[in-house]
């Protein structure tokens, strides 16, 4: 028998502050073995951190809503948490039990104003998906269209505040937060600012037609349109508009040329977005893309989308000039505008940058195909990791760009796991002399 969903206000702060209290007791129990001399050897340390990542992603995953998300924007942030958090987290990308159907109907009803079945000729009490703050049920109307019913969870909106200000102290407590306050202040208003924009369906209905009128040219991109009539700020339904899953993408069906093809649409939008239209689509995960055989891409989700700042975009095009000529004092200047770099701290040796610029600009370097099946740029990054902390008090995280550095870092899994051979360095060329 499913738990009964914690909908209230008050139950999720309770089991939030159960969860902060448990991890800070363990943090405190760390600390007292230290300043006794008993430290702790580096796999009991970890050990004990992945006993307490359990134990948050568990709680987090139960809860869904706004810490559910930030576990998931977490996961994907390498800097936010140690190792054993982002490894624990990332189960919040898969793990998304569903909410009882009697639960999404009361909450279909009570914003649409009618019955169920006054509304739809049907509607699947099966999820299609569900997700962190809401589900996704198939459905059709009554005159014959097949949708898709978006269905945010009851009490979600309402408990965003608190339930943020609770994680924060749990990660706080835990003693895991590894910025200064200055910057975990910047990126949490950050984040709250997002999962605002998320949370409203009406928002996310505006995004809609905005992204379909940037890609109204693009023949081979799709983008379910929304019915506004049975749409409202909790409840958004859209058409049908299906496709494969990237785990369906199989040789049988694609050949590699089509995979290709698909890799460069992918690019292109994602440079589009960044570049000529300055407003990103902030969640591109596996599960808001679907293929088709014939070579289009489908976008889903547009909850979370950003609209970036002009100084930003022309910070962020002028460091990937500065990199790809390595020009590396430019560079620096570049990351200080992007506010990624601390102003008042020295140059940074050279030597720095040009290790991280000869790992991250493989896809880049020349104008030969690049296999993606094959980088492991996650891998030589994950192995350089420990080179950061000699100049931790030099960076800070770059609020304005962290959804193009999540955009970016979403798209390079993507065409790593299709297997997508492209050279775009051409391409890169022409939107960085576009923008200049």
């Amino acid at each position: 028998m499913a738990k009964k969903p914690i909908t209230s206000r008050g139950g999720r702060f309770f089991k939030l502050a159960g969860m902060t209290a448990s991890v800070a007791g363990q943090y405190a129990g760390q600390r007292a073995r230290r300043l006794i001399g008993r430290e702790q050897d580096e796999q009991a340390r970890s050990e004990s951190y992945g006993k307490m990542a359990d134990q948050i992603a568990g709680t987090l995953g139960e809860l869904k809503g706004a810490v559910m998300k930030v576990g998931q924007i977490a996961s994907q942030t390498q800097d936010f948490l140690p190792k054993e958090f982002s490894d624990a987290l990332q189960r919040l990308q898969k793990e998304a039990p569903p909410m009882p159907f009697e639960v999404i109907t009361a909450q279909v009803e009570q914003e649409l104003g009618k019955p169920v079945h006054e509304l739809f000729e049907y509607l699947q009490e099966e999820p299609y998906a569900a997700a962190s703050i809401g589900q996704v049920h198939r459905a059709r109307l009554h005159d014959g269209t097949d949708v898709i019913v978006k269905v945010q969870y009851p009490g979600v909106d309402d408990s965003c505040d608190s339930d943020l200000k609770q994680l924060r102290m749990a990660l706080r407590l835990g003693g895991l937060l590894k910025m200064p306050k200055e910057s975990v202040d910047q990126l949490f208003a950050e984040i709250r600012e997002r999962l605002k924009e998320e949370l409203d369906y009406d928002n996310e209905a505006r995004n809609i037609h905005l992204f379909r009128d940037f890609h109204k040219d693009d023949s081979g991109v799709l983008i379910p349109a929304v019915i506004d009539s049975h749409s409202t700020r909790r409840v958004l339904t859209l058409e049908l508009v299906e496709g494969d899953h990237i785990s369906q993408v199989s040789p049988e069906r694609y050949s590699q040329d089509t995979i290709n093809q698909i890799g460069h649409r992918i690019f292109v939008t994602m440079a589009d977005q960044l570049f000529r239209y300055q407003c990103i689509h902030g969640d591109p995960h596996a599960g808001n893309f679907a293929y088709r055989p014939d070579g289009t891409i489908i976008l889903y989700d547009f909850g979370c989308v950003k609209k970036l700042k002009p100084e930003i975009v022309t910070a962020y095009r002028n460091a990937l000039v500065a990199a790809l000529e390595e020009d590396y004092q430019a560079l620096d200047r570049h990351l200080i505008d992007l506010g990624a770099r601390v102003e008042n701290k020295p140059a940074i040796d050279e030597a720095y940058y040009a290790m991280w610029r000869d790992i991250l600009i493989r896809p880049f370097d020349g104008h030969q195909p690049y296999d993606f099946a094959d980088s492991e740029i996650h891998k030589d990054v994950a192995a350089k990791t420990s080179t950061v902390f000699q100049y931790l008090d030099y960076f800070k995280p770059p609020v304005e760009s962290i959804f193009i550095d999540r955009m970016i870092a979403g798209h390079y899994w993507m065409l790593k796991r299709l297997g997508v051979q492209a050279a775009f360095r051409s391409e890169l060329e022409k939107y960085l002399a576009a923008a200049g």
